[in-house]
């Protein structure tokens, strides 16, 4: 989960991430990650908080390109943080050799 964080931390750039792991409604346990920014409409309080016709709006929604821009975005983070984690084990395991 922390590298997923990281990933869409270091993708969309925003003010704080909020977590939550939820397993009221649903037979599971799940995550949510929220980016959130200075422009959000109540930056201090949970998202469920704000008014679902708001949060849901239409027109919040990315559009084909804008959606692909941003999976882009997260894939290239993902991958980033994969090398960074690849090096670090290959690195502890050099150091390991005796």
């Amino acid at each position: 989960m922390s590298e997923v964080a990281e990933a869409v931390f270091v993708a969309f750039k925003p003010e704080k991430l909020n977590y939550e792991l939820l397993g009221n409604t649903e037979k599971h346990l799940h995550w949510h990650i929220f980016p959130r920014h200075k422009d959000d409409p109540l930056p201090k309080v949970p998202i469920w908080c704000i008014d679902k016709e708001l949060r849901c709006a239409e027109k919040e929604r990315p559009n084909e390109k804008e959606l692909s821009i941003l999976k882009e975005k997260l894939l290239k983070a993902l991958k980033r943080n994969d090398d960074k984690i690849s090096h670090r084990a290959r690195k502890k395991r050099d150091n390991s050799i005796f």
